[in-house]
């Protein structure tokens, strides 16, 4: 399976950024001896679209673009469903072993994700209720994809 975190926005240089690379990089060795053949992270630039919900449903429609046939979608959006890391690894765990090929995580921009033209998603993720930068939320899921996967590993990283 090849995860993808898919997101809104250029982090170079960012102290986020650097996080997200950390985290992934990790993901990425841990990820080999568990059936994860990559992690990346891909970036679509802010749309220059000045009204909002249009801006938001330009970068959606270019969001999905990049979502590869078949995926699972999960989308984080601050009134989705919050996850404890042992029910995040399981899902990515379960999804490995049913055969799935691709899990694309969409992140939108400043504004907000708008709905995803053609895009059905199995699940809304949140980082609890309250309302996180999309640079930070990308690291954030960076450390959490990490995590799940130490945890499907027996690796000693997590310590709930």
């Amino acid at each position: 399976m090849r995860l993808l975190i898919l997101c809104i926005g250029q982090a170079r240089g960012t102290s986020e950024g650097a996080l997200t690379e950390e985290y992934v990089e990790r993901a990425v060795h841990m990820g080999r001896r568990l059936g994860i053949m990559d992690v990346t992270v891909e970036e679509v630039g802010v749309s220059k679209v000045r009204e909002t919900k249009k801006r938001m449903q330009d970068e959606a429609e270019r969001l999905a673009a990049r979502v590869p046939a078949g995926a699972q979608v999960v989308l984080l959006d601050a009134k989705g469903k919050g996850m404890t890391s042992e029910d995040f690894a399981e899902m990515i765990g379960a999804l490995r072993d049913a055969g799935t090929k691709h899990l694309v995580f969409v992140i939108g921009g400043p504004d907000g994700l708008g709905s995803l033209p053609k895009i059905r998603a199995g699940r809304s993720l949140a980082f609890g209720p309250q309302i996180w930068p999309h640079l930070l939320v990308r690291a954030m899921l960076a450390e959490q994809v990490y995590r799940a996967l130490t945890i499907l590993g027996g690796h000693p990283y997590h310590r709930a």
